[in-house]
This record gives C-alpha cells, sequence and structure tokens, in this order.
C-alpha cells in the first residue's frame, strides 16, 4: 500500500478530484495513472488530541489495507476523518469507508467500477 506524502498531491486531490461524503469520512478521489493506488488519510486537530487523532488513522490504514484488493486501481485516494469518527470503533469505520469507495464506484466487489 503506497501512501501520499507530499502538500502537492494532497491539494491535487482536493482541487480536481471528486469528493465523496458520510457522517464519518470524506473521500477524495482523482486518477493518477500510474497503475497503482496512493492512499493519504487526514486528521484534523479538531477530531482531538495525538492520541485519538493517530488511532483514527491507525483504523482507516488498516481498512485501506484488508480491503486494497477489492479497489479499482489507477486513483490517489485522500480520506478525511470528520470529528464524530473519534468515537467509531474499527467495523463502523471500515462499514463507512466501504460504502463510499461503493458510491464513488471503485469498490470492485460491490459491482460497479468507475472509469479513470
Amino acid at each position: 500500500m503506497e501512501s501520499l506524502k507530499k502538500n502537492a498531491d494532497f491539494k491535487n486531490c482536493y482541487n480536481s478530484g471528486k469528493s465523496f461524503v458520510n457522517k464519518y469520512l470524506v473521500l477524495y478521489l482523482c486518477g493518477n495513472g500510474l497503475g497503482r493506488n496512493r492512499y493519504g488519510i487526514s486528521v484534523s486537530k479538531k477530531v482531538g488530541n495525538s492520541v485519538v487523532r493517530h488511532r483514527v488513522k491507525r483504523l482507516i490504514r488498516e481498512t485501506c489495507r484488508l480491503h486494497e484488493h477489492e479497489m479499482a486501481v489507477g486513483y490517489d485516494i485522500v480520506i478525511v476523518a470528520r470529528v464524530r469518527a473519534k468515537e467509531l470503533g474499527f467495523f463502523k469505520i471500515e462499514d463507512s469507508l466501504l460504502r463510499l469507495t461503493g458510491k464513488a464506484g471503485i469498490n470492485i466487489s460491490s459491482g460497479k467500477q468507475s472509469e479513470k
């Protein structure tokens, strides 16, 4: 699983990508033309202190790792945690993220796949 590290990559995804929203997460999606997915996870200080933020980030990262084989390839995916996400356990975060990827059309296991 490759991650987005540069601020320019995050900004590109925010500005030129599509966004999908639910109560707990926001997913930004844009094509990268690399033949693999790159993931970026952002958790604001509004969510909580560093312990809480890191916990949320770990849960999101683990969900991405477990379901990476179900995703269409060739995308930069930025996941932003909303304040309500701090109260969630792993299975709620997983469900929320899988619903967003289904809505975005990149979850192959849900039967839909979008064009790049």
